[in-house]
């Protein structure tokens, strides 16, 4: 594995968590101001919500490690279409999820998935993941032609 591969996937990984901590956060915000539950659904069980989370932010993860790794440091721009596309995944992955898991607790999925599909919480898990495959995406673009770790002003490349 090179370097730039490497160090793809350890920035891919800091920028999945800050996602998932983008998308807990604008939950409890809009829970919060909205007054309403993320899942309204009352047979839903306890673990529906964290795997709506989790999943969408698996994908994420997989869209900046494939990003990341496949294309050459010389060619990595600022990838704002597939970031886009890639917050329309998280989008529709949360919903597929919400549905086919509330499918399994014995409740019908097309009218729960049709009031994920209006809801600000599928907007939010959109949103926040263009944002996070974006940020990315820049990040990377910008470390083009750098070799090795990032230095302080001080430091020089000549430095042991």
């Amino acid at each position: 594995m090179r370097d730039y591969q490497k160090y793809a996937i350890v920035v891919s990984v800091f920028a999945a968590v800050l996602y998932l901590s983008l998308v807990v956060a604008g939950f409890g915000m809009v829970s919060l101001i909205t007054d309403r539950e993320v899942i309204a659904e009352p047979l839903a069980g306890p673990v529906l919500g964290p795997v709506m989370v989790g999943v969408p932010v698996v994908l994420v993860f997989a869209l900046m490690v494939k990003l990341g790794i496949t294309t050459r440091p010389e060619r990595q721009r600022v990838a704002l279409g597939y970031a886009i596309g890639s917050g329309f995944a998280a989008s529709a992955t949360f919903i597929v999820v919400g549905a086919v898991g509330i499918g399994l607790d014995g409740v019908a999925p097309m009218p729960f998935a049709g009031s994920l599909l209006i809801s600000p919480f599928t907007v939010i898990t959109g949103i926040f993941a263009a944002i996070v495959v974006l940020s990315y995406s820049l990040i990377l673009a910008t470390q083009q032609g750098q070799h090795g770790r990032p230095l302080w002003p001080w430091e020089s490349r000549d430095d042991g």
